[in-house]
């Protein structure tokens, strides 16, 4: 069984409200069993709510303490963050889940690239919070804009 970010699946919680539904999965959610997840809606986050970025550099550095999430109020939502995250993987473990498919760019799932804490639209490389818990602890992670095929029949 696959773990799969909430939003990728039509779940409404990114943080404007919307989603991120992706048909090929929404096809396979119609015959699979899967989790799906929210690290920020897990840790206690409201949808919609204030866009939030990674300050410092990636989640590696949030959990070592080098790094924070701030919204773009200013506000530091590092433990919120993190809190969703841990209590993600506590979900995932519970299912055995050991591979999942995350919405890149997420301050919380991304695989490859995350904005670089500026609000600018700037990309860098690098992976969101739980990501980098979810690695840590020795999940396999695949994002949406992975070969999904791939991904969703086993290969």
């Amino acid at each position: 069984m696959l773990g799969i970010s909430s939003c990728l699946a039509g779940i409404a919680c990114r943080y404007d409200g919307n989603h991120n539904e992706i048909k090929q999965i929404k096809d396979y959610l119609a015959d699979h069993e899967a989790v799906l997840i929210c690290p920020e809606v897990l840790g206690e986050m409201s949808t919609p709510r204030t866009p939030a970025e990674i300050v410092g550099g990636d989640g590696f550095d949030v959990w070592q303490e080098e790094a924070r999430v701030i919204d773009k109020n200013g506000q530091d939502v590092t433990e919120s963050f993190k809190q969703g995250a841990i209590r993600a993987y506590e979900r995932l473990e519970k299912q055995q889940i050991t591979e999942l498919i995350l919405k890149e760019r997420s301050p919380s799932c991304g695989s490859k690239k995350i904005y670089d804490g500026t609000f600018s639209g700037t990309k860098i490389n690098g992976v969101g919070v739980a990501t980098a818990y979810f690695i840590n602890h020795g999940i396999k992670i695949y994002s949406e804009e992975s070969q999904l095929e791939g991904v969703l029949n086993g290969n």
